[in-house]
């Protein structure tokens, strides 16, 4: 897996609307999805998976929480994805304080 700029970007910004808008969900309040976000970040890869967590304090605690999910951890060794993109924001006054966004990719 090669890491993409772009699914970077759509990560980073992900992370941060969720941490500054208080909430936890794939689809964003304006009704977009991982995939609209990736291609709005100029991502033109054919395929799209998200994993999101909130409240782990560290990369590694978040990535141990997608193993543990049976459907996180099908995106993380799923062999289609050949790209991937990671992102994290915090904000102490949002619910969770710190958001985590991994988004992975094929061409």
């Amino acid at each position: 897996m090669r890491l993409n700029a772009a699914l970077g970007a759509a990560d980073q910004g992900h992370s941060k609307a969720m941490a500054y808008g208080n909430y936890f969900a794939h689809r964003d309040p304006d009704g977009d999805m991982p995939a609209d976000r990736a291609r709005a970040a100029g991502y033109r890869g054919r395929q799209i998976g998200e994993n999101i967590a909130a409240g782990q304090s560290s990369p590694g605690k978040a990535m141990a929480g997608w193993l543990a999910s049976p459907g996180h951890c099908a995106n993380l060794m799923n062999p289609m994805f050949t790209q991937v993109g990671a992102g994290f924001a915090s904000e102490a006054r949002s619910d969770e304080g710190v958001y985590w966004t991994m988004v992975f990719g094929a061409q």
